[in-house]
């Protein structure tokens, strides 16, 4: 366990120059992740983002429910991407795994103990977010977004701010749990679109769903168009 983490140096403003002598070996740290992300994952094939909550437990109906997105994504043929941790990561893991699809894991150095899942079959372990996001959106031609916190908040809204700006090709994004997205998808229909601070085409890009099966047909489908 550290007590800060890469991303918490490499941000600090400190009163002294001494970053000046480190920095440009943290440069080149930060190049080796990005070498070592494209290197083992250049051969992936074609491949789905999944996101969601690291506390999700084994017991809930969400994780059975990632467990079958993961199988059916592996029966489609695609490689499933999770974040390699327990939790919801864990369920799409397992799901593709045990269906004998690619089960990869991109984990990211926390300050708090957390080690890669046992049904990743390729895993990367990042020091950097901005590392790990590259890959993931590089490599995904689609995502299915579960309930999560903070963690899954920035991951949906990066993916979603790129379609928006034209920064990547346009890829589908399912939302899967309405219980849960309703009230943010109200939300911002009724504030931010409401308020013209986004033009009603972007709620467009996520697809809303409680049915795993239907959350697998959306995004594999879209991703090949």
């Amino acid at each position: 366990m550290q007590p800060t983490t890469n991303d918490e140096r490499l941000l600090s403003r400190q009163a002294d120059a001494s970053w000046v002598h480190s920095d440009p070996f943290r440069a080149m740290r930060i190049q080796s992740e990005f070498v070592e992300g494209f290197g083992t994952l250049a051969e992936l094939g074609p491949a789905i983002g999944v996101f969601g909550s690291a506390r999700t437990p084994r017991e809930d109906p969400l994780y059975l429910a990632a467990q079958t997105i993961g199988t059916r994504l592996a029966e489609k043929d695609f490689a499933v991407i999770t974040g390699g941790g327990p939790g919801i990561m864990e369920a799409v893991n397992s799901g593709a795994l045990q269906a004998g699809g690619v089960s990869v894991g991109l984990g990211i150095e926390l300050p708090f103990e957390q080690q890669m899942n046992e049904y990743v079959s390729l895993g990367i372990n990042f020091r950097y977010f901005f590392a790990r996001k590259v890959m993931f959106l590089k490599y995904s031609s689609g995502f299915v977004v579960m309930p999560g916190g903070f963690g899954t908040f920035d991951e949906v809204f990066e993916a979603l701010t790129l379609v928006q700006t034209q920064k990547v090709r346009s890829f589908p994004i399912v939302l899967f749990g309405s219980e849960f997205w309703s009230g943010l998808l109200g939300w911002m229909r009724e504030q931010m679109l409401g308020d013209s601070y986004i033009a009603a085409k972007d709620l467009d890009l996520v697809r809303l769903t409680d049915d795993p099966e239907e959350a697998v047909d959306v995004v594999t489908t879209l991703a090949r168009t």
